[in-house]
């Protein structure tokens, strides 16, 4: 009987595998569905740095994500400004007549 070794492939050292390390960041893998309002999907764009982040550091980007959201809804409740009054209807000499 002869203990044969297993073949390795030649480019097996070049690329070490890195422990696996459960409490390293990670992305949750949440599709972001873009909603078509620029300050919403900038928002959401910005939830990604968070999967690059260790759990301390989220709080600066939900914080930051909460902060745009609270501009765009108060964005979306300001009123319009007041449209400028109306000029007064032209006269006409015909409505004088005497």
């Amino acid at each position: 009987m002869t203990d044969a070794m297993p073949e390795v492939p030649e480019d097996a050292g070049a690329h070490p595998v890195e422990p696996y390390d459960p409490a390293a960041p990670a992305p949750l893998g949440v599709d972001r569905v873009p909603t078509g309002h620029p300050a919403v999907d900038a928002g959401l764009e910005r939830l990604a740095d968070a999967d690059h982040l260790p759990a301390d550091g989220h709080l600066e980007v939900y914080e930051d994500v909460h902060r745009g959201l609270r501009e765009a809804l108060a964005a979306l409740d300001a009123r319009p400004p007041a449209a400028p009054p109306a000029p007064p209807p032209m006269s006409s000499s015909y409505e004088h007549r005497s």
